[in-house]
């Protein structure tokens, strides 16, 4: 018997997970919800489910992995919507960029017998550069090659982890364990920052004196830099997600607004080798950073070897999910 999988929410992430499973018939049974029917009608065409459910209670009261992708501003009120119609054993996984927040929500919230996993997915090199959003970004490799951050509260089952860990090698991704706290860390530094960079690069131009004519010399750089601002988050979702996890997201602003400052410094005091420096020494840092992310070779340092698993391996060990034995047998 297939494990059902619910995947609630069907832009980029979501729909992704689905098509990367699309081969995994005889082990996953793949249903979708979406708040617009339109697009998950549209991802069940793409191939990515094998089902859509409308009515979000009956998508997940059968479900044995409940996929929340969805922003962060939505979460607390998926839960608290699903709660009651959880099944014993089932497993609540999220996608949102910040963890310690959802775990206490889900702590909170899910009945005795039903457990939360954070992911964190950090998607394949080749579409760092692709700056669609929602469907039309989804590829069923979008995972390969990249890591997926899985994080737990405590009194987690292991079998529980482990079937996060099969789910993310099941994608074509390496497992990544780390606590909450550190997960937020990093996502603030990493993911956040950037568009928040953005939104203060934007703010500090447009509209302000002299942008009438710099609007027609911004080039490249400026199209770049500011690109973050747009996707995949709306404004009330950066919002919510900053806020959230302000105490890391102020602690790399100071961080950012301190190296700022000691350039501000060099050009004050006129010192041009210590600026060429400082630009010189975040050049090398850049070229090593995406040469070591296009390489995606991370297993010796912080990840064991990967090895999709076998059906008859997957999930078995997690109390109430998994095959059920026919005549004997698997």
């Amino acid at each position: 018997m297939a494990v059902q999988l619910t995947i609630v929410g069907l832009g980029q992430i979501g729909t992704s997970v689905g098509l990367a499973l699309a081969d995994q018939t005889e082990l996953l049974y793949r249903v979708g919800h979406d708040l617009d029917v339109r697009i998950a009608r549209q991802a069940e065409k793409m191939g990515a489910l094998d089902k859509v459910s409308i009515n979000l209670p009956s998508a997940v009261k059968d479900a044995d992995m409940i996929l929340l992708a969805l922003p962060v501003d939505q979460i607390r009120e998926t839960l608290e919507v699903i709660q009651n119609d959880l099944k014993e054993g089932s497993v609540v996984m999220d996608t949102g960029p910040v963890k310690q927040v959802v775990a206490d929500w889900a702590t909170e919230l899910l009945p005795p017998g039903r457990y939360y996993i954070g992911l964190t997915p950090v998607i394949n090199p080749i579409y760092l550069h692709e700056i669609d959003s929602g469907l039309t970004a989804a590829h069923p490799d979008l995972f390969r090659d990249g890591l997926i951050g899985i994080v737990s509260p405590p009194g987690v089952p292991s079998d529980a982890i482990k079937l996060a860990a099969d789910l993310t090698r099941l994608l074509g991704a390496s497992p990544l364990f780390a606590d909450p706290l550190e997960m937020d860390g990093l996502v603030a530094a990493t993911h956040l920052l950037p568009q928040l960079l953005a939104a203060g690069l934007l703010n500090a131009t447009v509209e302000q004196p002299g942008w009438r004519e710099g609007r027609k010399v911004a080039g490249r750089s400026y199209a770049e830099v500011s690109a973050p601002v747009m996707y995949p988050t709306e404004p009330k979702t950066l919002t919510t997600a900053a806020m959230l996890n302000r105490e890391n997201v102020i602690r790399v602003l100071d961080s950012v607004v301190a190296s700022i400052n000691a350039m501000r410094k060099d050009l004050l005091e006129e010192d041009a080798q210590s600026l060429e420096e400082r630009l010189i020494r975040a050049r090398r840092g850049r070229e090593e950073w995406l040469k070591q992310r296009i390489a995606a070779d991370w297993t010796a340092e912080e990840t064991t070897s990967i090895e999709a698993p076998r059906a008859s391996e997957m999930f078995g060990r997690l109390i109430g999910v998994g095959r059920k034995k026919k005549n004997g047998k698997d």
